[in-house]
């Protein structure tokens, strides 16, 4: 999909369909008419003064201004109250949009930013006006730098961001293995970003950039997670990684299972016994180690495919566990994003990958086995096995010597009790790291919420014959999962269980049923916020 920034009024090209979000009771008063084609600002007044369309949050009508106006056809899409408007409004206002548009086989969009002031280019959300009139000229191309670089703030630049995210990831569709259709991703071939600013439009031109990056590192993973089990092995999860750092500049390395064992990555090795598939382990690396640039580790469970192994799962939904490797699709598309984003950081993801399957060669109940770091564990249940191979790894990235260690995890039922599909369970042992990872999170549309690491959950796996066990019963059990994790980590850490959010069983305004690519976002946004 092709996506431009322009300079004019929105409206003022024929043959093509236009979004605009409006606010709730917005009536489009005279300044709307400076941002707006003059026949579609009249067509508009008349149209919102019958009122039935009331602005409300995701509110969408079709309008057809049949040579009233320019446009083939308009979405309008409600706001919510302005006073209530966050980032999050503008992404899911673009989502539930496009997705009509896409229904009605719309191929050419001109879209204006969703938020306050950012049509017309005088206000934006707690932001000065942006200096300069608008541009009374017909559409044309954004090119070359702004003339005055340091006036525009960054709320357009955020909320032009959100808009292309929330355009981009609701037109996601994951139509790999459908046959005798049209495969393309979105059907859309082009959309125009309009503003009247030429100072603004500058900002908005990089937060489109940033929309577009985000938007389609995080449509990666959600590739990767939506693939199935037998076409997202861990070696084809290994080839994708690989494929995608030659493409964007990133150094990857995949250990072989020789490397693993090499490396003494027991639990790792353990958790693959039953599979004929070998396992893997990826490393992706930006930038360098440096003594004024800090490092982050980023980890992210890679189980390609979880049937509990002899701890065996139930038949019911277990097809769904094709998405036990979010957590490694969600670094893989965090690295992809970083990379083109060049953050000045040193940043490294790792993925411990592998099936967990029963077969006579299997991992048992009672089985003790020794990790990386020479810790012992009795495993109680194989289908705790996530956490085996996150020890592992989180062992591995002490190299690194890193500033804050990350880890993803599709890890607990209990965690998804806990909190629903509404939000990450977040669990670690530095405040403020936590604090950095819920705030990149509120921005990136992707909410987490802390969890306690008591010194009750960490009594609950004592072992008596070995350092410890790899579950504690049945209560606490995304604590217990998550206190395990803490024995084998050494630097300021955050452990995100997202089993309730890497995947839905039903539409959202911008993520269809499936693998939600949840973690690219918020990583990169950590990353972007990150100062040492």
């Amino acid at each position: 999909m092709q996506i431009d920034v322009k300079i004019g009024r929105i409206g003022s090209e024929a043959d093509t369909s236009v979004i605009i979000g409006l606010f709730k009771e917005e009536q489009l008063g005279e300044s709307d008419g400076a941002s707006m084609e003059p026949a579609l600002h009249r067509y508009l007044r008349d149209v919102l003064a019958l009122g039935d369309f009331k602005g409300e949050d995701q509110e969408v009508a079709v309008l057809y201004p049949l040579g009233q106006a320019p446009p083939e056809r308009v979405v309008l899409v409600g706001l919510g109250s302005s006073g209530e408007f966050t980032l999050e409004t503008a992404r899911r206002a673009s989502g539930v949009a496009v997705k009509r548009a896409l229904k009605l086989g719309v191929s050419k969009l001109s879209i204006a930013v969703h938020g306050p002031g950012a049509r017309d280019g005088q206000d934006g959300p707690d932001k000065p006006g942006v200096p300069g009139g608008p541009d009374n000229s017909e559409v044309s191309d954004v090119s070359g730098a702004p003339d005055d670089p340091g006036a525009p703030g960054s709320a357009f630049r955020d909320c032009a961001q959100a808009t292309v995210e929330g355009l981009l990831l609701g037109a996601y569709r994951y139509d790999d293995f459908k046959t005798g259709g049209d495969t393309d991703r979105s059907g859309i071939e082009s959309v125009a970003v309009v503003t009247p600013q030429r100072a603004q439009a500058y900002e908005i031109r990089d937060g489109v950039e940033a929309g577009r990056i985000s938007a389609e590192s995080t449509d990666l993973a959600r590739d990767l997670s939506n693939a199935p089990g037998n076409a997202m092995t861990p070696r084809k999860l290994a080839a994708a990684a690989r494929k995608m750092a030659g493409e964007t500049g990133l150094k990857c390395r995949v250990l072989t299972r020789k490397d693993i064992e090499k490396e003494r990555m027991g639990a790792l090795l353990a958790v693959n016994a039953g599979s004929e598939e070998p396992p893997r382990f990826i490393v992706l690396e930006h930038g360098e180690a440096s003594d004024g640039t800090d490092t982050l580790v980023f980890i992210g469970k890679g189980i390609t495919f979880d049937s509990g192994g002899i701890s065996i799962k139930s038949s019911g939904g277990m097809e769904e566990m094709k998405h036990d490797m979010s957590g490694a699709a969600a670094v893989i598309g965090a690295m992809r994003s970083i990379a083109l984003s060049k953050p000045s950081l040193h940043v490294v993801g790792l993925v411990p990958a592998t099936e967990n399957l029963p077969d006579g060669r299997a991992l048992k109940p009672g089985d003790i086995i020794s990790t990386r770091s020479g810790k012992t564990i009795e495993v109680i249940n194989t289908d705790a096995e996530g956490r085996l191979v996150l020890a592992d790894a989180l062992e591995y990235a002490e190299r690194y010597n890193p500033a804050a260690v990350i880890d993803l995890a599709t890890l607990t039922g209990a965690c998804v009790v806990a909190l629903g599909h509404a939000a990450t369970g977040m669990m670690g042992n530095d405040g403020g790291l936590q604090d950095r990872v819920r705030t990149a999170g509120e921005t990136a549309g992707e909410r987490v919420w802390p969890l306690p690491l008591w010194q009750d959950y960490h009594d609950q796996i004592k072992s008596h014959i070995a350092d410890v066990k790899n579950t504690g019963g049945r209560w606490a059990g995304a604590l217990t999962a998550g206190a395990f994790l803490a024995k084998f980590v050494e630097r300021p850490w955050v452990h995100l269980d997202i089993a309730g959010t890497a995947y839905t069983d039903s539409s959202k305004p911008y993520c269809p049923k499936g693998a939600t690519g949840v973690g690219v976002r918020l990583l990169l946004q950590l990353v972007k916020e990150w100062k040492s």
